[in-house]
């Protein structure tokens, strides 16, 4: 994926359309690859904004796509703050 400062972006996605995004990735994760997932959204966008959300997704490390170019979603809160928890992994935790 293009880094997001490399692109000429016209338009840039609204926060509801992120979280929209997010939200139909979550649900359909490693169904789709990036073009029938953009095809298949419920609320219609343009292709670039589409393609910056997505951008953005990967550069945050909450999406993955897969050798077959399917898009899953891989970020977990959850787990990240379970091993937060742990003191012997992390640095910041040991005095």
């Amino acid at each position: 994926m293009e880094k997001l400062n490399e692109k000429g972006i016209l338009r840039y996605p609204r926060l509801d359309t992120v979280l929209m995004v997010e939200e139909f990735i979550r649900e359909h994760s490693g169904e789709y690859r990036r073009k029938q997932l953009w095809e298949k959204l419920p609320k219609g966008m343009m292709y670039q904004t589409f393609q910056v959300i997505l951008a953005y997704l990967y550069e945050s490390n909450k999406i993955s796509v897969d050798s077959e170019g399917k898009i899953g979603w891989i970020w977990d809160p959850e787990g990240v703050a379970k091993y937060m928890k742990k003191k012997h992994l992390f640095w910041r935790n040991k005095k």
